[in-house]
Order: structure tokens, then C-alpha cells, then sequence
């Protein structure tokens, strides 16, 4: 059998045998057993070729992908190095005459302001990443484990924190429209958001927090820009890998443990304790696959229904996480109209490039992605109505409800009223929808419709 070697953390091997055993105990509360000595694979980061019209041999029936074409992996790991790269941490940096510096004191005094306002949800990500230079993600971990006070309770290493978060920034592909580290961001924030529910805040442990922030951050980590289906009919090594089965978001995890262990984040936990933040971390990250949409939602519902939640039990907490975060994933259609409509068209850009590629190579084209045939009105009322909706409607239930949950839903009802007069009010040559032909947002604005998750299964 063959082996697989653990990235970057020693020369621990694995059978194939043991990776699948690991992969297929999962308890009823969705937490994986760790099987052999509790230690988990994981896998190298960067660890397949960019998905682009080079790396598909050009027998297409065959749809085989070449290996020849690998992403140049070369990081800046050593503190000093990162701080000189970092627009973090540029202030840091010793000041030379005569030098460039990308992030002014005006802009890093707006950042400051709008971290001041995090918690609201009109926060606006797309804004906040410029003015941190694309530097969003670190920017916003780093001052929420400020705000919970995580880097004291659990005595973090500020050089490995640091270290840790480049990575998992720079491991998204910002050449991806929709799953890039602007996408990390704003689920972050959604998530801090949803933490900060009366119904849970009271009930979190600091280990609760971590864990769905950490989650939240790096759930689609090194995303290559197509969905399941794509990797397996081209037979990517990562589809043989997972056996077809929540393949890229076992990989989001798998590199973020990476990673974990690469910059020693947790290293001077104890390793039972180390171990079960892995663990729970993947459980989390593997709720977010789209086709298990109806496991979780039915057994959310069920928990409602009989009034049996009991948040002082981690069990039922970790429950809670996993629903917050998949509400976080997909919650671009309750987000105020303006913010919406760029995430709406940003993951419809990315479905059409995965069908032009499709169809330069004679695959057939995958649902949502045919330019030519799935407007971004259609895609988006279609996505409202089977994905948010039903989700949305149980979490507005769960926080019996909130100010946030009645505000998210009534953007979410003006946004898909939105769509549907965009769709039937405009040719399809028309439905690109451009600041310039909106009509007026009522006072008060609507919602947005996103596209979140992998699009795997979305009707």
C-alpha cells in the first residue's frame, strides 16, 4: 500500500488503510476519532497544481491531470522575514529614507476605526482588505484573539501566532474571484458576529472560540477554484485521496494541521490537548460541505423542535459551532444589497471559469456553471431558496430571535424579491448587474445574494 508523509513534520508515514479508517469514524455529534496512537494525517500544503487550462492533458477524454505544473512553494517563515512582508506588521519595520511604504498612517488609522466596528454586520470586507493592503484576514484574527483574550489563556507565541496566520492567508489563492482570503474574512467576521448571540456568548469557552474563529479562517484554505465533481472527472490525485467524499474540505483541513504544526502554534499544549483541537477543528471544517447540507439541517431542526439543546454541554456546543459556521459560509445573501451583489457575482464568475474550462476540454459542464445558460438572478434565487432560506429560518428559531437574525432575514427576503425582478426584468445579455443600472435601495437596504460553500450540490 502506498504511503503518505506527514508535511514539514517529520517522516511519519501513514498506510492507506490507517488514513481511511481515520476518515470514516466519525461520531453522531460529527467529532472524528483520531485512530491509531490518536495522530492525524495531514498533508502538505500547496500540495496539487493551480486548476488552469495548463494542467489538463490535451486528451480530454481521458480528463487526467498532469503533474507537471506544480505551484512553486517557497515561504517566508522566519519572523523577520515576515514582518519585512507583512502589511500587518509593517509599522514594525525600522523606517530608511527613500523607502516605499504600501500602508500609510492614514490608512492604517481607518483600518483602526473600522476594527472598532468589527461586530457590526454592514461591515464592509472588501473595504477593510484595502485598507490593510490584502492583509484582511491576519489583520482580523489577530485583533479578535486580542478581543477574547485567546493569546493569553492559552499562552500563544505572538512570533508563531503570526507565523501561523501568513500562512493560512497566503495559502488562499487570490487569483480565485470568490474562494480567496477576502472570502476567509468576511466569514470570520459573520462568525465573530454570530459568537456575540446573546443565546451562545454566555455559554462559550475560550476553547469554543478559538476553535470557530481558527475554523472560520482557514475553512476553504488553499481552495483551487473548482468544486468536487470538476476533481473528480479529471481524476485529481486529491479526489483518489478522500474516495470522492468531502474531498476539498478534507483538504482544507488536512493543510490547515498542517500548518498548525509547521509554525508550532500548539505545540506546547499537551498533545492529548493538541490533538483534540485538530480533531474538532476538521469537524467543524467538514460541516461546511455543501452535500451534508440536510444531515445538519434536520437534526438542527429535530433539536428545536424537542427544545433538547443544552449549551452547557460541549457536545451541544460544538453542534452550535458547526451550524454557526455553515450559516457564516453561505450568509453573503443576508449581508446588505451592495456587499451582496459583488460576492453574488464574484462566485458566478468562478462557476463560468470552471465551464469555459470545462468546455475547452470537452467535459461535460457542471450545473451553475454555463454562462451562456445560468444567469447570476437565476443562480443566486435558486441558491436563497434551497440552501439559505431553510438554514436561516432554523437559526432565526435557535436565537428566538435576535436583532441580528431579524435583520439578516429581512435582507435576505429583499434580496431574493431583488433577484427575481432582476431576472425577469432583463435579457440575458443584461444579467451582469453594474452599480450604474441598480435601481434605488429603499431606505434601510436589502440583502445580498452570495454564493457560498463549493457549489457542489447547490439546485
Amino acid at each position: 500500500m502506498s504511503c503518505l508523509t506527514v508535511e514539514r513534520c517529520g517522516a511519519v508515514a501513514f498506510k492507506r488503510s490507517e488514513q481511511n479508517a481515520i476518515q470514516v469514524r466519525m461520531l453522531a455529534d460529527g467529532r472524528l476519532n483520531t485512530g491509531h496512537a490518536g495522530v492525524l494525517l495531514v498533508e502538505r500544503r500547496g500540495s496539487y497544481p493551480l486548476i488552469d487550462l495548463r494542467i489538463l492533458k490535451t486528451s480530454a477524454q481521458q480528463g487526467e491531470v498532469e503533474s507537471g505544473t506544480r505551484r512553486k512553494v517557497k515561504r517566508l517563515l522566519s519572523f523577520q522575514r515576515y514582518c519585512h512582508a507583512s502589511r500587518l506588521l509593517r509599522r514594525l519595520v525600522p523606517h530608511t529614507p527613500g523607502s516605499l511604504h504600501l500602508l500609510d498612517d492614514d490608512y492604517l488609522g481607518q483600518a483602526a476605526h473600522m476594527l472598532s466596528k468589527v461586530g457590526t454586520w454592514n461591515f464592509d470586507i472588501f473595504l477593510f482588505d484595502r485598507l490593510t493592503n490584502g492583509n484582511s484576514l491576519v489583520t482580523l484574527l489577530c485583533h479578535l484573539f486580542n478581543v477574547y483574550g485567546l493569546i493569553h489563556h492559552f499562552q500563544l507565541d505572538m512570533v508563531k501566532l503570526h507565523r501561523f496566520l501568513g500562512m493560512v492567508q497566503e495559502d488562499y489563492h487570490s487569483q480565485n474571484p470568490y474562494h480567496n482570503a477576502v472570502h476567509a474574512a468576511d466569514v470570520t467576521q459573520a462568525m465573530y458576529c454570530y459568537l456575540k448571540e446573546p443565546k451562545l456568548a454566555e455559554q462559550l469557552s475560550p476553547l469554543d472560540v478559538f476553535l470557530g474563529l481558527m475554523a472560520a479562517a482557514a475553512h476553504d484554505v488553499d481552495h483551487p477554484g473548482v468544486n468536487q465533481p470538476f476533481l473528480i472527472k479529471t481524476r485529481h490525485h486529491l479526489a483518489s485521496l478522500y474516495q470522492n467524499t468531502s474531498v476539498l474540505e478534507s483538504h482544507h483541513w488536512r493543510s490547515t494541521v498542517g500548518m498548525l504544526r509547521e509554525s508550532g502554534l500548539l505545540s506546547h499544549l499537551p498533545a492529548d490537548m493538541s490533538q483534540d483541537m485538530e480533531q474538532q477543528l476538521g469537524s467543524l471544517i467538514l460541516a461546511t460541505d455543501i452535500s451534508r447540507q440536510n444531515e445538519f439541517l434536520l437534526t438542527f431542526r429535530e433539536h428545536l423542535d424537542n427544545q433538547d439543546l443544552d449549551l452547557q454541554l460541549a457536545s451541544h456546543r460544538h453542534f452550535i459551532l458547526q451550524i454557526a459556521l455553515k450559516c457564516a459560509d453561505v450568509c453573503n445573501p443576508c449581508r446588505v444589497w451592495e456587499l451582496s451583489r459583488q460576492w453574488s457575482e464574484r462566485v458566478c464568475e468562478e462557476f463560468y471559469r470552471q465551464g469555459d474550462l470545462e468546455r475547452k476540454f470537452d467535459l461535460e459542464i457542471s450545473p451553475l456553471c454555463n454562462q451562456q445558460a445560468d444567469s447570476v438572478p437565476a443562480i443566486q434565487i435558486g441558491f436563497i431558496s434551497y440552501i439559505v432560506e431553510p438554514l436561516f429560518e432554523e437559526w432565526h428559531r435557535f436565537t428566538e430571535p435576535s436583532p441580528l437574525s431579524q435583520t439578516m432575514m429581512g435582507h435576505l427576503h429583499k434580496n431574493k424579491d431583488r433577484w427575481s425582478r432582476l431576472r425577469y426584468a432583463h435579457t440575458p445579455s443584461d444579467t451582469q448587474i453594474h452599480p450604474s443600472a441598480e435601481e434605488p435601495e429603499p431606505e434601510g437596504g436589502g440583502g445580498g445574494g452570495g454564493g457560498g460553500g463549493e457549489g457542489e450540490d447547490i439546485p
